[in-house]
């Protein structure tokens, strides 16, 4: 039986690998902007793929606020509570509470049905940078534990036409597009302190692409472009995962990204 267990995970497991080297959408990050491109992109006929870091789905939802299991959405983001059938309640001055939990395992649930790929437990160490035409065209990857571990071991590749930034406040993969490949012209500048009716708008209107084959969305666009930071209200992240989505699919039909 323990043999026939073995045989199970590593050819059914190195057989989803090998299907997902090559993508459409490498999405790092499933926090709720990440998981909310990686629906409405699958769900539109897209290959998807998205790399976790953590075991776990939600970014900054699972805690609530400050470990209260509530979290806040503003009423511009209700339509996207109805496309995942997330409960919400009323709140008062437009804005609606949401399960943590509940939020977590549906927008999880909504990128998976949507026929979107989730591994979680990858490190993202490094992008894959082509000139002709000059672009970002996918990610190196390692498993999270070794480079927890800080063992040297060479990382695999994912080629993807789209790369997302949706690691959170450290930006982590345009961290390193910026300082490996100064020709992308990206950099982060840093977020700013709190102030969450201005970052909730902010965010939605700074998302997008930074350079060819990159983009950003979440908090991790308020690291890029030096907006203020918000707090335990999670419309904005929902509705940047939207556009980023929207973004990506209107440069994949055109000829300069089918590549």
């Amino acid at each position: 039986m323990e043999a026939k267990i073995g045989r199970a995970i590593v050819r059914h497991g190195l057989e989803e690998l090998d299907q997902y080297t090559e993508v459409d959408v490498a999405i790092v990050g499933a926090g709720p902007s990440g998981l909310t491109a990686a629906r409405y992109l699958a769900e539109r006929g897209f290959k998807v793929l998205v790399f976790e870091r953590r075991f776990s789905f939600g970014g900054g939802i699972g805690p609530g606020g400050n470990m209260i299991p509530k979290i806040v959405v503003q009423e511009e983001a209700v339509p996207i509570l109805r496309d995942f059938r997330i409960r919400y309640r009323p709140a008062g001055d437009g804005l609606y509470t949401v399960d943590p939990a509940e939020m977590v395992a549906k927008l999880a649930t909504g990128a998976i049905d949507a026929g979107a790929k989730i591994i979680l437990g990858v490190h993202v160490d490094d992008v894959i940078y082509r000139e002709n035409p000059p672009r970002v065209a996918g990610l190196l990857w390692i498993w999270t534990p070794i480079q927890m571990s800080g063992m040297h071991v060479d990382p695999l590749y994912t080629l993807a036409k789209a790369v997302v930034d949706a690691t959170g406040h450290d930006a982590e993969v345009v961290s390193v597009a910026s300082r490996k490949i100064p020709e992308l012209g990206v950099s982060i500048a840093g977020e700013k302190s709190a102030w969450a009716e201005a970052s909730e708008k902010l965010v939605v209107e700074h998302t997008g692409r930074l350079a060819p084959g990159l983009y950003v969305t979440g908090i991790a666009v308020c690291a890029v472009h030096n907006l203020p930071r918000m707090g335990p209200i999670f419309g904005g992240m929902l509705m940047s995962g939207k556009k980023i989505a929207d973004v990506i699919t209107a440069d994949l039909k055109t000829a300069a990204y089918a590549v």
